[in-house]
């Protein structure tokens, strides 16, 4: 379900990029965007933790920026943010705990959420 959602978000990417003005303007969704980098990132880092092998949000954001096609600056940023999500519960999660499982559990159905929202937003 999820990879049908990237490969939604990344056909609203394009069409987006394609109504676009010439300047280095974001597109209307980069916001959403760098939220959902954020979580791909927290997800990297909770996933392994908690859940075990699993999605490998790495290279699902990889995906992400590849099919998308950012500037260098959207791309620093889609990949700072990511990398952010990834700091924020490494720095205090050492073992699957109870709330790193709900942080997880929330953080999923954000996620699917969110890329659900700019697909329909931006796709449609």
């Amino acid at each position: 379900m999820m990879v049908r959602l990237w490969k939604s978000l990344a056909l609203a990417a394009m069409l987006a990029g394609l109504c676009a003005p010439a300047q280095a303007l974001d597109p209307l969704y980069q916001r959403q965007l760098e939220r959902l980098a954020e979580i791909m990132g927290s997800l990297y880092f909770l996933q392994p933790l908690c859940a075990g092998p699993g999605e490998d949000w790495r290279a699902q954001m990889e995906e992400l920026l590849t099919l998308d096609q950012p500037d260098d600056d959207r791309r620093q940023r889609l990949a700072g943010a990511f990398n952010q999500g990834y700091t924020a519960y490494a720095r205090f999660h050492r073992a699957c705990t109870p709330t790193a499982r709900e942080a997880l559990r929330r953080l999923l159905s954000e996620a699917e959420k969110t890329a659900r929202d700019i697909h329909t937003r931006y796709a449609e």
